[in-house]
């Protein structure tokens, strides 16, 4: 019997950009394969913005498809899992916490909400609120501390770990967490980190960690993956990857880290120059860093490198090919 976890193969998504009459292709991501094993662990897809990262979170979600390419869940493909099912055992975190609860309903209403949606059982006679207040224990919170109030009585961390909450109600086995970071402040940043470590631990979860801090993510992984325009450069063990990065890329990312304790993560922001750029970058042929790398060849800017195994790394990379 095979272990994998999640098994993502040959991943492309295809849009298209520009006005009705100028439209072009691009592939916001590009033959993706990656194999996890059915274990407990952070998974880490680091990269700058416009780099993929969000898109392969929503194949995983199901909120988006692939134009092309599979991925299989506990070995069935997850378009075959009813939709009741498949969100009985993945659940999203996302970037911002104050969108995800209406400021005129109470914050219980939504963990109501999801008892009665996906038809959560009611254990050992408990009450609802029993089930609740395990849930909210999870995230170091209390039903008494829930209970009547609306959002705006919540500070953003809390509201994030109420966020968390909501989606341990139904015991999940994976947990897609895109950027749930980048909007609290230093010292909330580092209790969510730790929250996702110990769920991990106590709840046998697997999280797909999304970011464009390489900081945070040292800080959480157990693996990463490195994300440039569609295609994903450098796979590895996190302290592999990024005490020793292969990819120029990486070693990019890397030079720009800050300490993740003296800066403030804000969400990604994009100029009309670096739009441009992005769009021009996806549309190049070969690697997609060539034209920013020192090191690149003639052949770097023509094809795409193959993957290179070195000490248990990926990298994607013609530097590495006759390694």
């Amino acid at each position: 019997m095979s272990d994998s976890f999640l098994t993502l193969k040959n991943l492309t998504k295809e849009f298209q950009v520009g006005t009705f009459f100028s439209k072009v292709k691009i592939l916001a991501v590009q033959d993706i394969t990656l194999e996890l094993e059915r274990k407990p662990a952070v998974f880490t897809l680091v990269g700058e913005s416009g780099s993929g990262k969000t898109t392969l979170a929503n194949f995983l979600l199901r909120v988006l498809k692939p134009t092309e390419g599979s991925i299989t869940f506990l070995g069935k493909n997850i378009e075959s899992y009813r939709k009741f099912d498949f969100m009985k055992l993945v659940q999203p975190v996302f970037q911002n916490p104050y969108e995800t609860f209406n400021p005129l309903k109470k914050v219980e209403t939504y963990f109501h909400s999801v008892i009665k949606k996906l038809r959560i059982t009611n254990e050992n006679g408990h009450s609802f609120e029993k089930v609740i207040e395990k849930a909210l224990s999870s995230v170091a919170l209390t039903w008494e501390e829930v209970k009547d109030k609306f959002p705006n009585e919540f500070s953003g961390g809390q509201l994030q770990r109420l966020s968390i909450a909501r989606a341990l109600m139904v015991n999940p086995m994976l947990l897609v967490a895109d950027e749930p970071v980048s909007m609290l402040d230093a010292s909330l940043r580092v209790f969510v980190l730790n929250l996702f470590r110990k769920l991990k631990e106590e709840k046998q979860l697997y999280i797909i960690y999304i970011t464009h801090d390489l900081a945070t993510a040292y800080y959480i992984s157990d693996y990463i993956g490195v994300m440039l325009r569609g295609c994903l450069v450098e796979v590895g063990p996190a302290e592999k990857v990024l005490l020793n990065p292969l990819h120029p890329y990486t070693i990019l990312l890397k030079e720009s880290v800050p300490n993740p304790d003296e800066v403030e993560i804000k969400p990604e922001t994009k100029t009309k120059e670096e739009r441009i750029l992005e769009i021009e970058e996806f549309l190049k042929q070969g690697c997609k860093f060539a034209f920013r790398c020192s090191n690149a060849k003639d052949i770097c800017k023509k094809e795409i490198p193959p993957d290179v195994i070195i000490d248990s790394v990926a990298v994607k990379c013609w530097l590495y090919k006759n390694v």
